[in-house]
């Protein structure tokens, strides 16, 4: 949102995009951010992909390491291909060596562009800009999928409200992504699951949706 600690949210954008390369369930594979701070994120996004190391964890001290094989790194390389064939601009990363993908910033991203519209598994940053909270709504729930959502704002009832209008079975209101607990339901919603996994019988859980939301008044600081 508008509203957002710039510098945290940019944060938050890099570790939920680029934490095990992307290589998460929950990853942040779309961020959408208000049309007056957009270039701006985009460019402090970018340069943080940029600085982060990618490499051998076992020899080194990265940020990123490997993809799981040549399969899926080439399977990413595509989509970031085809999406900037498509007139998206590539801001950071693009690029590979072996196995290890350099984390990726594309700007100006159509919601019909491969990186948007399918599941990367990788370190990818697909970003979208959108003018108002309706706009904002409905990109975030015009998907087959509703696993794990992220809002950054500056006011945390204003993220709460939002989180309210875009199903999924995981918020986290001023947080990335990227967040399990063993005491809370995981799961989604539509094509991302059968419910929240939080035990009591099979009826219940079978007919019942559980949504876990958390809250932050300020955004979340991480490493990256």
């Amino acid at each position: 949102m508008p509203d957002a600690d710039l510098d945290r949210a940019v944060s938050a954008g890099a570790w939920g995009s680029y934490l095990h390369s992307g290589q998460i369930c929950m990853t942040a594979g779309r961020h959408l951010v208000h049309e007056s701070i957009a270039d701006e994120y985009v460019a402090r996004l970018a340069a943080h992909a940029d600085a982060l190391p990618v490499g051998d964890p076992h020899t080194q001290p990265v940020a990123l390491g490997p993809l799981i094989d040549a399969g899926q790194r080439d399977k990413v390389h595509a989509l970031v291909t085809a999406t900037v064939d498509g007139g998206a601009r590539l801001a950071a990363g693009g690029r590979y060596e072996e196995l290890f993908y350099r984390p990726t910033v594309l700007d100006r991203v159509a919601t019909t562009a491969p990186a948007y519209a399918n599941e990367v598994f990788g370190p990818v940053a697909p970003v979208v800009r959108f003018a108002d909270e309706d706009e904002a709504v409905a990109l975030a729930a015009a998907s087959e999928l509703g696993l794990s959502l992220g809002i950054l704002t500056g006011d945390a009832m204003r993220g709460l409200a939002l989180a309210e209008r875009i199903p999924t079975g995981i918020v986290h209101i001023n947080d990335q992504t990227v967040n399990d607990e063993a005491v809370a339901p995981f799961g989604g919603v539509r094509d991302s699951g059968t419910g929240a996994r939080a035990g009591g019988s099979g009826n219940i859980d079978a007919f019942t949706d559980l949504r876990w939301i958390t809250m932050r008044g300020t955004i979340a600081q991480y490493p990256f």
